[in-house]
């Protein structure tokens, strides 16, 4: 995080896909139906006004019916809802054969959310301005990742918050990506040191137990843990699948809700 230019934070990120998914399925059709086996996120969902957006500025005629799958736990650091979206407009511009370029994929990506625009490309890249900025990277070695989302209450408006708790002294000068850049450019692994998101400044404050469940990521094997986006989620990176599996186990059998996902390059 580099500081706040008006109702935005100016950010430069590095962005890493996984190849935990959610699943979505598009049949054409005269008007846009949705369907979810979530039945929180029928209503208002990115999904739909990513379809709803592109049918609009292309002055399209068409529509279709979508399913969404859910398998990324949403509201939790993720970006699920956002990779949807952008899985959206990709599928929406190859059924409605409208052609548009990745450049003009993007700029209606942002207008969804500052993370949107990332998934559009997927792999590792850096994110940087608003979100809308993103530049493919080389890809991450080959990682194995634990995710272990806590039993903690959904928080409406969760990431705006959580910006309004950030402090001047909290941000950054990009100096860690600067650092990381220089090791994915070289095809090294990134070193934990460089390793930073500015959210967990705050994020140890804002939800009530997230040190308990840093601590049982670490007692089950976890050499460093760190907070997915805005949180409440907690990862830890492996360079061995044998590992991350094992410490995936342990976690698994104390009943939390844990995930064992791996680099994705998109």
């Amino acid at each position: 995080m580099l500081g706040k230019d008006n109702d935005y934070h100016r950010i430069s990120s590095i962005v890493q896909s996984i190849d935990l998914c959610d699943v979505l399925n598009f049949q054409l059709d005269r008007e846009i139906y949705f369907e979810c086996n979530e039945a929180g996120l029928k209503h208002d969902n990115l999904v739909t006004r990513a379809a709803s957006l592109l049918k609009e500025s292309t002055k399209c005629d068409l529509g279709a019916r979508v399913e969404l799958r859910k398998s990324i736990p949403w509201g939790v650091g993720l970006g699920g809802g956002s990779s949807d979206a952008a899985a959206t407009l990709l599928a929406l511009n190859e059924l409605w054969a409208l052609r548009l370029p990745i450049s003009e994929l993007v700029h209606l990506a942002f207008k969804l959310g500052s993370d949107v625009p990332f998934f559009i490309h997927k792999g590792t890249a850096l994110v940087e301005k608003k979100g809308e900025k993103v530049t493919p990277l080389p890809s991450l070695p080959s990682t194995s990742f634990v995710l272990l989302v806590p039993p903690l209450p959904k928080v409406q408006g969760k990431t705006k918050q959580m910006y309004s708790n950030l402090r001047v002294a909290d941000f950054t000068g990009g100096q860690f990506v600067q650092v990381a850049l220089s090791s994915l450019r070289q095809g090294k692994r990134l070193e934990p040191d460089v390793m930073f998101n500015v959210f967990e400044t705050v994020a140890f404050g804002f939800f009530p137990r997230l040190d308990k469940y840093r601590e049982i990521l670490k007692e089950a094997g976890a050499l460093r843990v760190y907070l997915a986006g805005s949180g409440p989620c907690l990862f830890s990176l492996f360079a061995e699948a044998k590992e991350a599996g094992e410490v995936f186990s342990l976690l698994k059998k104390q009943g939390l809700e844990c995930y064992l996902a791996f680099s994705f390059s998109g």
